[in-house]
């Protein structure tokens, strides 16, 4: 099982329970040979993990085996293979040597007489394509897949915390029910205690059974965790009560009955339990963005086989494959169009709600929709290589990845169950030597509160959560965002750097304006003019061909073609000899151009518009002006970043007069226009040297240093891959807006990540006094605990530890609800 180096794994944790274990999977994680970075999210469970990328790269073995040797495992699936081809014992070992060899494949175990083969392996790493090109690299075959693991072992975790809690809770209340009235035991030839003990006893066996292995775990590292305070905040309830149930007409007790806490460490176990359950809810729906979009790919696909239309599982579809979309259905691959058109939804990639028209060759990818229209594409990605899987994995490693301001929690939460543990057994020691009578037991009490009270939870899933629920919801408006960090840093975002074309433009020159005295006709002119330019490789006669096709007007055929570099084309249209180009080649035939022609030519070069004069037969029948289209949205973009208080401004390698009739159409008021690439880098760390928290956007190579240099990178999906590689950002729909929308997102994202960091931490330096005795001074000053207060301070002022419980998975529970809050967000150009 090896690991690919040179790329971030993210590879699924078992075991972990508190912020704690963060730090003790990273240590393990960070001393092995060949790892370079190692981020742990608690609340997504997962480890994204960065490779040296070299052959030193570790194996995933050596990863699962250093998480193991720590007290935690890697996340594994399970699935049956039916296997077509095995003939003999040789058979066996060569399918299973073919499925041990794929990347992520934890084990695999081939039987001969079923043509079965089980396969453990880690999902993100390794997926079901992977297993069958293996297969059939070997010369075999992949017949069906029989067994799929879901994606989360969510339902069967969540049901197993549902009936503990359930059954822990039950008897909880019926010990105290007992309590209250001990009458309804009279007449037994035994006390009540032993009834009590025999029902606290399997909860705390069988329902604490996970808090002891976890604790059990990590003792024998020398570590401790959550697990590590509950274990034994339940275990001195419950021992004390189980020893005085036992001694308690003996000295120890000075002959008086003594009291027990069956109902406390039951009670402590069950509300423990239903905190965990209502946090794995929670925490599930923080990640139903990346779980959305693995469900939109269809499970069949119909393609052409031996020129027969056939339905096959999408996971048999192989590169090269003719696939048929039918009106209504998902395209289960990425590939280009071979036949037919279509309006396909992209949305679920891009977050724009507009179909977009498919034409041969027209690429399309998984997962979206199609509109009315049938077509056939042919498939040039599958599996994981797909756009799709693609996004899903940078979601995942994103929501995976550790924001700086994580790292105050998760190294004071490291620290920070040891330092309760001694707190709470200085604790019991200054109670037992000065408490109130009986001493043992209020020792007791008020050390088991201490130790619930500061569960760490909610300390390790302040920002995780929120972390997950925001680069969750940025997928859903197709902004990618790479990591935590960068969400971290956009929220101090103040100045928008924006390249001009292909970010606020669509980057191709398109026929702006046309012009042609009465008598002669636009459609006339640019009949002529495309006449012309057709057989021309320049970018400008290729937008007036295009133009012409748009109008659907007849071209005609040309013949003595002749490029003029730098000023246009000659050719013979109709007899007659036509000329399409610049003013010099206009001086240069000998062409006059007419006042009115000229006037309107300067014009449009004002509006940053290239011009090409149109002549036939030595007369100038008039003007097109090309430019650089504005895209519609550019506009809204800027209006909507200037709202959010950022400074826009505009670098651009363009000529300083189109730049600026750019920035004034869009509300940009500085321009830098005339830069190379490295001088738009060079303008970025101007920036940052005076102060500036810099988002740079763009689209092309020429962008990509600019970029790398930012603060924070936005690449426009539709641009060139080098810019999508640089960036920290992808804006998948291409749509400008989506900058302003990961800015407003970050900012959202760090108001709940303080919030909750804010109560976490008052909450354990609030509540840990508290349980620990603080007030009882206070209380026998006066006399006493008011009744009001004495169900959760008791007679002397020490805290319920039952109470302990409940704050404790309140506290879990509503960092991860605050976070959720997230999912409401709406960009701001919604906002009103």
């Amino acid at each position: 099982m090896s690991a690919q180096s040179g790329y971030r794994m993210a590879l699924p944790i078992t075991g972990m329970t508190c912020a704690a274990c963060v730090s003790h999977v990273s240590e393990a994680l960070e001393r092995v040979d060949g790892v370079e970075g190692v981020a742990v999210n608690l609340a997504s469970e997962r480890a994204a993990i960065t490779l040296r990328d070299d052959d030193a790269a570790p194996s995933l073995r050596t990863l699962a085996d250093a998480l193991e040797d720590a007290g935690y495992g890697v996340g594994a699936r399970k699935t049956t293979l039916a296997i077509g081809g095995m003939t003999c014992a040789a058979c066996v070992s060569h399918v299973e040597r073919a499925l041990t060899d794929v990347e992520g494949v934890a084990g695999a175990s081939v039987n001969l007489a079923t043509e079965r083969a089980t396969v453990e392996y880690v999902p993100g790493v390794a997926a079901i394509s992977d297993l069958r090109y293996s297969v059939e690299d070997a010369g075999y075959s992949v017949a069906a897949v029989i067994g799929e693991g879901d994606d989360s072992d969510y339902p069967s975790e969540t049901g197993g915390l549902k009936t503990k809690f359930a059954v822990s809770l039950a008897v909880s209340a019926a010990i105290m029910a007992l309590m209250a009235f001990p009458a309804v035991l009279d007449g037994l030839p035994f006390r009540m205690e032993f009834i009590l003990w025999a029902l606290a006893t399997p909860v705390q066996i069988w329902a604490a059974r996970g808090f002891y292995a976890s604790a059990w775990s990590a003792a024998k590292r020398f570590t401790s965790n959550m697990n590590t305070l509950i274990a034994v905040g339940t275990s001195v309830a419950y021992g004390y009560s189980a020893f005085a149930t036992m001694f308690s007409d003996s000295a120890l007790f000075d002959g008086r009955a003594a009291h027990t806490y069956f109902d406390t460490s039951t009670a402590i176990i069950g509300l423990t339990l239903f905190g965990k359950f209502l946090e794995a809810r929670a925490k599930r729906r923080a990640s139903d963005a990346v779980r959305a979009l693995a469900s939109l790919r269809p499970d069949t696909a119909r393609v052409v086989r031996d020129g027969e239309h056939v339905d096959i599982p999408i996971d048999d579809i192989v590169v090269g494959d003719s696939v048929i979309v039918r009106p209504g259905e998902r395209v289960p691959a990425d590939g280009a169009v071979t036949s037919g058109a279509s309006n396909v939804d992209e949305s679920m990639l891009t977050g724009e709600s507009a179909p977009v028209e498919k034409r041969v060759g027209s690429e399309v990818y998984a997962a979206t929709i199609n509109g009315g229209g049938a077509f056939t594409f042919s498939a040039e990605r599958v599996g994981r290589d797909t756009a799709l899987s693609g996004i899903i994995r940078l979601v995942e490693e994103a929501q995976g990845s550790r924001a700086p301001i994580q790292r105050l929690a998760d190294a004071v939460s490291a620290r920070f169950v040891p330092a309760v543990i001694a707190v709470a057994i200085a604790v019991f020691a200054f109670w037992l030597a000065f408490g109130p009578a009986p001493s043992y037991a209020s020792a007791a009490l008020a050390a088991v509160a201490v130790l619930i009270i500061a569960c760490p939870c909610a300390m390790g899933l302040a920002t995780p959560t929120a972390i997950m629920a925001a680069t969750g919801k940025g997928a859903e408006f197709g902004a990618l965002i790479r990591s935590a960090e960068t969400l971290e840093t956009a929220h101090r975002v103040d100045v928008v750097a924006l390249d001009k074309t292909g970010t606020l433009t669509r980057g191709r020159p398109s026929v702006a304006e046309v012009y042609a005295p009465a008598g002669f006709g636009e459609d006339a002119l640019i009949a002529l003019a495309a006449s012309v330019e057709r057989a021309s490789e320049h970018p400008l006669g290729a937008a007036i061909v295009e133009y012409a096709a748009e109008r659907g007007l007849d071209l005609r055929d040309a013949a003595d073609f002749r490029a003029i570099p730098g000023a246009g084309a000659v050719a013979v249209v109709d007899g007659a000899r036509a000329a399409v180009g610049s003013a010099r080649l206009m001086n240069e035939l000998g062409i006059p151009i007419p006042p009115d022609i000229r006037h309107r030519a300067e014009r449009a070069s004002a509006d940053g518009a290239a011009v090409a004069f149109a002549a036939s037969d030595g007369e100038a029948l008039g003007v097109i002006g090309i430019s650089d289209v504005l895209e519609p949205q550019s506009a809204a973009a800027v209006a909507t970043m200037k709202r959010l208080g950022l400074e826009v401004v505009m670098l651009t390698g363009d000529n300083a007069l189109a730049a600026r009739a750019i920035a004034e159409r869009v509300g940009i008021e500085r321009v830098e226009a005339e830069l190379s690439p490295s001088d738009k880098a060079d303008f970025v760390e101007r920036l940052q040297a005076a102060g500036k928290t810099v988002a740079m956007v763009g689209d092309g190579v020429n962008d990509a240093p600019a970029l790398a240099r930012a603060d924070v990178g936005i690449a426009i999906g539709t641009g060139a891959d080098v810019a999508m590689e640089s960036a920290d950002v992808t804006l998948a729909s291409g749509d400008l807006r989506g900058a302003a929308t990961v800015i407003a997102l970050s900012r959202a994202a760090m108001r709940v990540i303080r919030q909750n960091l804010f109560w976490a931490f008052a909450y354990n330096v609030a509540l840990i006094p508290v349980a620990a005795g603080a007030l009882y001074p206070i209380f026998a000053a006066i006399g006493g605990v008011p009744d009001a207060l004495r169900p959760i301070l008791g007679e002397h002022g020490f805290l319920n530890p039952i109470l302990a419980a409940a704050a404790m998975a309140t506290s879990s529970v509503s960092v991860v609800a605050n976070s959720l809050r997230l999912k409401r967000f709406r960009p701001p150009a919604d906002w009103r």
